[in-house]
Formats: structure tokens, C-alpha cells, sequence
């Protein structure tokens, strides 16, 4: 047979008008306690006893007395009770100032760029919260893996999250080092990448990425080969660096290498401009003080914040690309 374990309705009733009367010895102290009228606690007294089948209170005339059923219960309705309302207060906190632990699901290739940057003085600003950070390449069920938030390229969100912009829109490049170009011409043209090694993703899903460009004003997609598969960009940026390909990676993560001429750009005028990096989470009316904490923090330490004409359509244009 097929135990019925839901809650009975209303099997808490009446516990805390018990417990005042217990506390106070008096019906009248235990309304006045509770603002209620002294015949209402009386109501509620009894018809707890009814519920529990058993007499809770020796009543006379001039005082109230607890039986052996009501001292036993009491015995164990008190510390339970006190629980309740501690637990109550708990998740009260949670809700109304920034604390707690903060989980995150974060790109590796993220960290540095954006968070590594302002960790420091936001758990100095917040030291009530604390912060976890999970790396992982994976597109993971925020919600059900107990995340308040990930962060991703805005064309790797989905359509149903609400996604606020961390960075403005920027570029994907094609670089290579000036030891790989030793050995190779540089392309000219997108064709020129079937005679070049390239470096490749594998996307969470499994499927090598295409690479992508952007051909006078028409969007398209090569496939490339090569002799490195990463899981990764900065795995694919240290190869790139070490001479073994070419490689294409957002333009923030190539920045540092382009300036001190450990990267050279190439094929530049086809390079495309993809959405950004955004924070994602399931619903406005999921938000916790802790995490509207961190994202007010990330905007105001982060140039270039704000949701711009160009952001928008281009998570519009991410967003059908994916369906």
C-alpha cells in the first residue's frame, strides 16, 4: 500500500497558542501575548487537544496547570517550535540582506578576464556572502545543480534566461605567433585557411566548432583542421602562442598577446562581432540580495557596462542562430 506522505493541513496549528498559555500559565497573559482574545485562544487550545486526542491543560478558576500529556508534549513541541522560527529568521536573512554562499557556474576561460579582477574587493564589500566558483565547459541546469548564476558568451545563453551584459560586444580574431608565421604565409582570405593548421573546440555538445566569419556583411562558417582539438580557449591560446596553429578566440582573450607581439591578427576585415560575456540566472523573481549584490558590484568595476543597441541584437541574432 502507498504510504500518503504529505504534511496534514493545518497539523501546526494552535502550537504556538499552546506554548504561550504553557509559558504564561494563563489564557488571558497568552492572548494579550498574541493579540488575539482570550476565547480564541481557548478555541485554538482546544481544538489542538481534539486534534491530539488528549487533554493538554488542568483549568480552574484560578489557575492553569499543564497534564502529563501536556507536559510531554510541550517537552517536544518547544525545541521544535523554537526550530521553526530559527529556521524562519534563517531564510528572512537570505532574503533581505546580501549573505549566504553565492555559487557560480563559470568558463575557465572567464576567470581571469573578468573575475580574478574584482573578487577581491567584492568579498571585502560583502563579507557576510561567500563566493563559489565551478568552472566548467558545461551548459548545466543552474536550478537543479543548486547554482545562483552562470556566466557564458551571450550566444551560448538561452532565449528563456534573463542575461545581463559584463562586457561589451567584441570580436572573434584569428592569430597566430610570429614563429608559426616563419614557416607559413599569412592568410588573405578565409579559402587560405584549408592550406593552414588550425585549432580547434569541441563544444559541450560534443561537435567541433565551425569557425566563424564575417564576409562582407554575410555571416559564414568554415570548418578547419588541424592538429589540436581543446575543450577550451586558454588551452588553445598557449598553443597558439607556442607556434603549433592558428587559432580563433575572442579578442579580449587575445589582447595581451597582440600587445606584446607573442600574437600576430590576421585576416582582420573578416573577423565578426559576437554578443559579449553575460551573467545569467532563471528569473526576476529568483533574485537574491546576494546575487543583485554581485551583479551591481560586477557593472560598477566592469568598463563599458550597460546593455548596448548593439548587445541586443546580437543576442537576438545568437539566440535564433541556436534554435
Amino acid at each position: 500500500m502507498k504510504q500518503n506522505f504529505t504534511v496534514r493541513q493545518g497539523a501546526l496549528d494552535g502550537v504556538e497558542a499552546f506554548l504561550s498559555v504553557a509559558r504564561h500559565r494563563s489564557f488571558r497573559k497568552a492572548a494579550a501575548d498574541l493579540g488575539v482574545t482570550p476565547s480564541a485562544i481557548s478555541q485554538t487550545v482546544r481544538v489542538l487537544e481534539e486534534r491530539v486526542g488528549a487533554a493538554l491543560f488542568v483549568r480552574t478558576t484560578r489557575s492553569v496547570g499543564l497534564t502529563e500529556a501536556g507536559e510531554r508534549f510541550l517537552s517536544h513541541a518547544k525545541p521544535a517550535f523554537e526550530q521553526l522560527v530559527a529556521a524562519s529568521e534563517a531564510a528572512r536573512g537570505l532574503g533581505q540582506r546580501p549573505t549566504g554562499l553565492l555559487r557560480l557556474s563559470v568558463p575557465r576561460a572567464i576567470v581571469p578576464i573578468i573575475l580574478e579582477p574584482l573578487l577581491a574587493s567584492f568579498c571585502e564589500a560583502y563579507p557576510e556572502i561567500e563566493v563559489e566558483i565551478a568552472t566548467s565547459k558545461e551548459l548545466i541546469d543552474l536550478a537543479a545543480e543548486g547554482f545562483d548564476a552562470g556566466i557564458r558568451l551571450g550566444q551560448f545563453v538561452d532565449a528563456d534566461m534573463v542575461a545581463v551584459p559584463l562586457t561589451p560586444p567584441f570580436r572573434l580574431v584569428v592569430v597566430g605567433s610570429p614563429a608559426y608565421f616563419a614557416r607559413r604565409s599569412r592568410p588573405r582570405h578565409t579559402d587560405d585557411l584549408r592550406q593552414h593548421a588550425c585549432l580547434r573546440w569541441r563544444q559541450s555538445s560534443g561537435a567541433l566548432a565551425l569557425w566563424s566569419f564575417n564576409d562582407h556583411g554575410h555571416a559564414i562558417e568554415i570548418a578547419v583542421s588541424g592538429p589540436l582539438i581543446a575543450s577550451d580557449f586558454p588551452t588553445m591560446l598557449g598553443a597558439a602562442k607556442q607556434g603549433m596553429g592558428l587559432a580563433q578566440l575572442p579578442e579580449v582573450m587575445a589582447a595581451e598577446g597582440l600587445k606584446t607581439g607573442k600574437l600576430v591578427h590576421v585576416l582582420e576585415a573578416y573577423a565578426p562581432m559576437v554578443p559579449g560575456v553575460f551573467l545569467y540566472y532563471p528569473g526576476r523573481r529568483q533574485m537574491t540580495p546576494k546575487l543583485r549584490a554581485f551583479i551591481d558590484h560586477v557593472k560598477s568595476h566592469t568598463p563599458g557596462r550597460g546593455k548596448t543597441r548593439a548587445q541586443d541584437d546580437a543576442m537576438r541574432a545568437g539566440a535564433r542562430k541556436k534554435r
